[in-house]
């Protein structure tokens, strides 16, 4: 059983969900804050940042992700790495996905590969972005739906579009699934596929991602929970917060003999010259 670090990282919002899912649902800058601080106090050392516009829809505004994360920064200070996500969530394009993180610079990012993997980008801009990613230093998460995809990331990899970097990859269980109900077999698929060097990480959906972030953590990955996916402690009761699902993820991996990796190793770990 792996006794690396392990990187928990809280997903507190999404795309889509609203306040009216859950009265803890974080949506403004304040609200962002508050729950970032919460959720580095229960053990997570990044967030997966999403922010919407005024009238609380997706966004991937420049100026809308300074003001988030300068209202996070302040709450949390260097403890956290700030993820801020580039997806699409059938609003954007791949051009304009690539333009915003051009233009933000962000700490870390994460990439669904097949939102930019398009004809509009082609291979030439998918290598010219990658090699930028590198080139800033970028943390990137590279987002993985299923087998297909993983295996598309390892083409693009062998054929050096994708230039050697400190990539990681997220793989989604159960994305697909009836029900969009993840289990840990769903990890299986992923792990015989994966022949690269990157660390994964995964995440789930619904009231089964405790028991899905146990076996990743067992198998040496790393994981994401939050209020994204799931609002639903491993009790089948209602989270209070997305502190309380970190807090989970936490115990579990104390259980399994894994440390928290802290924000400082994670940064030593994909941001070294």
């Amino acid at each position: 059983m792996s006794t690396l670090p392990l990187i928990l990282t809280v997903a507190p919002n999404g795309a889509y969900k609203q306040p009216a899912d859950h009265p803890a649902l974080p949506i403004t800058p304040a609200t962002l804050a508050a729950t970032a601080r919460q959720c580095l106090d229960a053990g997570a050392a990044m967030l997966h940042l999403h922010i919407r516009d005024s009238a609380g829809r997706h966004s991937l505004d420049v100026a809308g992700y300074r003001d988030a994360l300068a209202a996070v920064r302040a709450a949390v200070g260097d403890d956290m790495v700030l993820q801020v996500t580039s997806e699409a969530a059938r609003v954007y394009e791949a051009p304009a996905q690539i333009a915003m993180v051009r233009s933000l610079r962000p700490e870390a990012v994460s990439v669904g590969l097949r939102e930019i993997d398009q004809p509009a980008i082609g291979d030439v801009g998918l290598a010219d972005f990658f090699a930028w990613l590198v080139r800033e230093r970028v943390m990137t998460q590279v987002i993985l739906y299923d087998v297909k995809d993983l295996q598309r990331w390892q083409q693009l990899r062998t054929q050096g579009v994708i230039p050697d970097g400190r990539w990681s990859v997220l793989f989604v269980l159960g994305r697909y699934s009836a029900g969009q109900t993840s289990a840990p077999r769903d990890l299986v698929p992923f792990l015989h596929a994966h022949t690269g060097d990157e660390p994964w990480s995964v995440c789930a959906f619904g009231a089964t991602e405790h028991a899905c972030v146990m076996a990743a953590a067992a198998m040496g990955g790393h994981v994401r929970v939050g209020f994204e996916n799931n609002l639903t402690l491993s009790n089948g009761e209602p989270a209070p917060d997305n502190a309380a699902l970190v807090a989970q993820a936490a115990q579990a991996a104390a259980c399994l003999g894994r440390p928290l990796a802290t924000a400082q190793q994670i940064r030593a770990q994909f941001c070294a010259a």
